[in-house]
């Protein structure tokens, strides 16, 4: 599928896009509290866009292994300037959350897509999507909760369940009136998955094109990342999130490769740089 149906665009996938990664939260486990007040966040978005991001993902609470839950209004407080900013730029705007209350907030101040970590499982979140004809959603696979994701990862078959998560996840969208073309899937690096589950789903992301949504992917500065490149290049130690930067890039190419249509990423420049070169090798 080549189009992205979202609120205000409709985003040509023909081409792989770059989603960057703004975090307005204290405790992100790669930028945290780097660009949390409103003027450094809106700064900072402008930097992605001048490097070349074609979205933006706006996040106002950590969803990293054991991160503590924000307060309703403490993550709309967080939201509410810079995304009322945003939206007057002309450019995609995501908002990285899944709170219902949150979600019918941002949809009032003009967003193009709600990405959701938990697929619109928490109550009431499919009737809000449900009840806009045109927001874009993103619905990530997450085994367990931020909380616990990490203490008992996934056993058995990485592939087969999160497909099977994805069926069900569609098959909530058509009973509630949302489309596929407003749909992007995201198999959810690093949320509850083992390394070697997260590389299986790297190896074989070209499965998931039979489901007929766009992917969307994070790898960026994950720690499976990390645990390889410890494992492989630095003799045991882990590099920290911020040295993950080619990593990431990497990872980021290797799915498009396979068939991701979207990558999101804290790395904007090396990202667009990489996937250029990608581009032009398919153009020759």
């Amino acid at each position: 599928m080549n189009v992205w149906t979202t609120r205000r665009f409709d985003i040509d996938l023909t081409q792989p896009k770059v989603m960057g990664i703004v975090n307005l939260t204290p405790d992100s486990f790669s930028d945290g509290g780097v660009y949390n007040a409103p003027d450094q966040a809106l700064a900072h978005a402008e930097h992605l866009l001048r490097e070349g991001a074609d979205m933006l993902d706006i996040g106002a609470e950590s969803t990293r292994p054991g991160a503590p839950a924000v307060p309703l209004q403490e993550e709309l407080a967080r939201l509410e300037p810079v995304v009322k900013e945003l939206v007057r730029w002309n450019v995609p705007v995501s908002i990285d959350t899944y709170k219902p209350e949150v979600m019918q907030a941002v949809l009032a101040w003009g967003v193009d897509v709600i990405n959701d970590v938990w697929a619109l499982r928490q109550p009431g979140a499919w009737e809000v999507v449900s009840a806009d004809s045109r927001i874009g959603v993103c619905l990530m696979h997450m085994h367990r909760e931020p909380g616990s994701m990490q203490v008992q990862p996934m056993q058995g078959d990485v592939l087969e369940q999160v497909q099977a998560f994805f069926a069900q996840a569609l098959l909530q969208a058509q009973q509630h009136g949302v489309s596929r073309q407003r749909v992007a899937l995201d198999p959810g690096i690093g949320f509850g998955k083992t390394v070697q589950q997260n590389l299986t789903l790297l190896r074989e992301h070209g499965r998931f094109h039979a489901l007929g949504c766009p992917t969307l992917v994070g790898w960026s500065r994950k720690s499976t990342l990390g645990a390889v490149l410890a494992e492989r290049v630095m003799h045991g130690q882990v590099p920290e999130p911020a040295q993950r930067v080619q990593a990431s890039v990497a990872a980021a190419l290797l799915s498009v490769e396979r068939g991701a249509r979207i990558v999101r990423v804290h790395d904007v420049a090396p990202t667009v740089q990489a996937l250029a070169l990608w581009g032009a090798m398919q153009d020759h």
